[in-house]
């Protein structure tokens, strides 16, 4: 299989034909080796249009939605994000690319573990790792720029409005277990300013301020 035309494929056919028109995300999805970060087994298929399983009953979100989140995001460059839920590491190598550090959180240490090794192995060393409960933040770390919540929750977690910068935007998908909206929070001096961007559907957020085991 031709990886690179398949991505190429995938930019043009599920990203910019659906909307995602950030050029920084685009040539960074068109770069980013997707199939790396997916079992051997799933590697033809990792450019369709959907979501993989990863392990752990998690999966890896469909490239739409990883462009689509990482594009709300609005990186220039300089930014310290904090991404809440690891799992293999694709959505965080995109982050890398676009910002000056990207701290992430995964609750599950085998997925973790893999993660970390997938992202040394594509060279990424920007990128702070750690198991525990992204619910809760890294309170140590912050402020952060910008806040990914990468798994559905039933509310906004407080902590992580907390620990988001003045300035700052924590974007997130925010619902029921089988239906979410993906919502964009700014952080302003003014107060909290919400922007919504339609349906989606994650895996659950689990954790002291997500959903229950």
């Amino acid at each position: 299989m031709n990886f690179a035309r398949a991505r190429a494929r995938m930019v043009e056919e599920q990203l910019v034909d659906r909307g995602v028109s950030d050029l920084r995300v685009l040539a960074v999805m068109s770069e980013v080796e997707r199939h790396r970060f997916v079992a051997e087994a799933l590697q033809q298929r990792a450019y369709d249009d959907k979501a993989l399983p990863i392990g752990e009953r998690q999966t890896i979100s469909q490239p739409y939605m990883v462009g689509l989140m990482t594009q709300i995001l609005e990186l220039r460059g300089g930014e310290r994000v904090l991404e809440i839920g690891t799992g293999c590491g694709y959505q965080t190598a995109v982050l890398a690319e676009l910002a000056a550090t990207v701290y992430t959180i995964e609750r599950l240490a085998p997925l973790a573990a893999a993660a970390r090794a997938t992202l040394a192995a594509c060279g990424y060393a920007n990128v702070v790792t750690r198991v525990g409960d992204g619910t809760i933040g890294w309170a140590e770390e912050a402020p952060f720029d910008r806040i990914l919540i990468t798994a559905g929750t039933p509310q906004v977690p407080r902590p992580l409005v907390t620990q988001l910068r003045e300035g700052g935007s924590l974007v997130f998908p925010v619902g029921e277990e089988q239906l979410q909206t993906l919502v964009r929070i700014r952080k302003e001096a003014e107060g909290l300013r919400e922007e919504y961007f339609g349906d989606c559907r994650f895996v659950k957020l689990v954790g002291r301020y997500g959903w229950r085991e």
